[in-house]
């Protein structure tokens, strides 16, 4: 018994069918694994979002906490001012605290800050705690003539830093001190700026500390870690922070160097 002859037309209608099913398989499943991947980067940017929202809330935080025991100090200050009958010089205090005050309280509600803005905060603060420490502290403020004063900086950074050269660098040492801020351009985007003191040094003041058998911590210093930490995760700023005894001179050196990224 002989077997009927396939008809090509069949053949070919066959072979066509398997392709469009494949082809039609192969687009099914290049459609399902987009779709699944925009979902995958959809929940990740997500996910991405929201860290950055709660690392902008939590540095935010942050910067508003200014130190009680400047605010003490200060107050006291005024107060000792007065009792000694120095109108003038109390008035003059209290001017420039509010001022102080008032500048903590509208930068620490931004992200970043103008170079400028922080060069005034410092200046405006340092000032301050020239009278209160008299004779004994003595400060610069130096720049480079290049730099660009518009440039952003992470806002209320180098005030805690200076606060500890002052802190605990001069304020046990027995003759006058001097700390140093210094501002220098490295290239359109970068920039270095330097905190140093001829204080006590790191070993000494860290004894002292010890010594006094304190168990809370500086507070200035791990809010600075802190804020450090969090900002390798803002992708605003890359910055390079290291501290180191100056040895043959004395005192403490605070070098940072800030890379723009956005």
């Amino acid at each position: 018994m002989s077997s009927k002859p396939i008809n090509a037309d069949l053949v070919i209608l066959l072979a066509i069918t398997g392709v469009v099913i494949t082809v039609a398989m192969i687009v099914l499943f290049v459609v399902f694994i987009s779709k699944k991947n925009a979902i995958l980067k959809s929940r990740l940017e997500g996910k991405l979002q929201s860290e950055r929202e709660m690392h902008q809330l939590e540095l935010q935080a942050l910067r508003s906490q200014m130190n009680p025991h400047f605010v003490h100090n200060s107050l006291n200050a005024i107060q000792y001012y007065i009792q000694r009958n120095e109108v003038e010089l109390s008035e003059e205090y209290l001017n420039r605290f509010s001022k102080l005050f008032r500048s903590f309280f509208e930068l620490s509600r931004k992200d970043t800050i103008s170079l400028k803005e922080e060069y005034n905060l410092l200046e405006n603060y340092l000032a301050i705690e020239k009278m209160r420490f008299e004779d004994k502290l003595t400060y610069k403020l130096s720049f480079d003539k290049k730099l660009d004063w518009d440039l952003p900086i992470p806002s209320l950074l180098l005030q805690p830093i200076v606060e500890n050269a002052i802190n605990h660098g001069i304020f046990h040492k027995s003759e006058t001190g001097l700390v140093h801020v210094l501002f220098k351009q490295l290239s359109e985007q970068n920039y270095k700026v330097i905190i140093e003191d001829d204080g006590i040094g790191l070993k000494k003041s860290k004894a002292l500390f010890e010594k006094s058998n304190k168990t809370i911590t500086h507070r200035s210093s791990a809010v600075l870690k802190d804020r450090l930490k969090l900002l390798e995760s803002s992708e605003l700023f890359q910055v390079d922070y290291k501290i180191k005894e100056r040895k043959k001179v004395g005192g403490t050196r605070v070098t940072l160097i800030f890379k723009i990224l956005n």
